[in-house]
């Protein structure tokens, strides 16, 4: 079975509604003064069964690494889990929908969005490969360009000021840990 995940980071079919999937200083629908937790990782969470393949992918980012993923994902003699940040309408992207495969791009290269490859039958030392390169900076003007954050810095901007910071720490920590999971796996 494979099965592809557009993670939107919000309900997008109920109207725009918080979800476990909503990160740290989002506007959503429940969340008016932004969400004050981080999001789950779908990706760790089916990677610790330990027999499901695993990617993350932004095609806007790096088409290659998304094709080669979905390509992976196929060959696999088992379950597969292809998780691609997608950019919707909910988080109105300054200039629009027009830009959502440029949006891509800045969340990876910032460190907003991590793209990676889980083969647990892997026997090269690559079961886990880390395809994003370290955040470049960036980040929150990344935020500031999507109005499910930058609305937070009209209606509470204090609040803002800490939950970006949170937001961005939590990210940075995700790309130490990935680094950490490339070591790990590359021992084994």
């Amino acid at each position: 079975m494979n099965v592809f995940v557009f993670d939107t980071e919000v309900y997008s079919n109920t109207g725009g509604q918080a979800s476990k999937a909503s990160n740290i200083g989002q506007v959503a629908q429940f969340a008016a003064a932004g969400k004050d937790i981080k999001k789950k990782s779908l990706a760790e969470i089916a990677m610790s069964y330990g027999y499901i393949y695993v990617a993350q992918v932004a095609m806007g980012s790096n088409m290659a690494q998304t094709l080669k993923a979905i390509a992976e994902a196929e060959a696999y003699d088992g379950p597969s889990l292809v998780i691609g940040y997608s950019p919707c309408e909910m988080h109105s992207i300054k200039g629009g929908m027009k830009n959502c495969q440029a949006e891509m791009k800045k969340a990876v290269d910032c460190g907003y969005w991590n793209c990676f490859r889980f083969d647990p039958t892997a026997d090269d030392g690559k079961k886990f490969s880390l395809d994003s390169k370290e955040p470049a900076g960036g980040y929150q003007e990344f935020l500031m360009n999507e109005a499910r954050y930058s609305s937070l810095t009209r209606s509470f901007p204090e609040r803002a000021t800490e939950l970006f910071a949170k937001n961005e720490a939590s990210a940075m920590a995700r790309y130490q840990h990935l680094l950490k999971l490339k070591q790990m796996y590359s021992e084994a």
